[in-house]
């Protein structure tokens, strides 16, 4: 018996943003790992938090807890999301979607009054949120990264240069004492 399209259709999670949020980062989708998980880049080898926590200057943001890294990226100003909200897909790899449905970007990013950028994490993200925002009216940056998924075999250094720019918008989150 053949698997159905129903079987392999794949939903992703809800935005992580809040009136703060200075900079939304848009995966594709999320894959196996993080869905089954039910966390953003949950598959051990996904270089994502490890890529965010040194760009925000908490290079220990992969050794929390999940609920802390959203708390700690939250506090720095940081959102995250995906462009496509639903698609078939067998697997995890972005070339394997099929019969997307994308998220309602333009919503989302309306209700954040402190934007000031978009980021794509990978190729994928980046064609189809510019497919989905349209073209650039300037009104936030719009920043490509190379993706942080261990399907692309760079090293973590050569990735972690690109995502250095995400900091520019980052927000140290108030001292206490």
């Amino acid at each position: 018996m053949r698997p159905s399209e129903a079987d392999h259709r794949k939903r992703g999670f809800a935005p992580v943003v809040d009136a703060n949020t200075r900079l939304l980062i848009l995966g594709s989708l999320p894959g196996e790992a993080s869905l089954a998980t039910g966390q953003y880049y949950g598959h051990p080898r996904n270089a994502f938090w490890r890529l965010v926590g040194g760009a925000v200057g908490r290079p220990d943001l992969a050794d929390l807890a999940y609920e802390a890294r959203l708390d700690v990226l939250r506090a720095h100003g940081v959102g995250l999301w995906d462009v496509i909200a639903e698609a078939v897909r067998v697997g995890s790899l972005d070339t394997a979607i099929r019969l997307p449905v994308h998220a309602d970007l333009k919503t989302l990013i309306a209700s954040l009054p402190r934007l000031q950028a978009v980021a794509f994490n990978g190729g994928k993200a980046a064609k189809e949120g510019d497919r989905v925002l349209g073209p650039d009216t300037g009104a936030f940056r719009r920043l490509a990264l190379p993706s942080s998924s261990p399907a692309l075999a760079k090293p973590l250094a050569w990735k972690a240069e690109y995502w250095a720019i995400i900091g520019e918008f980052s927000v140290p989150p108030p001292r206490t004492s």
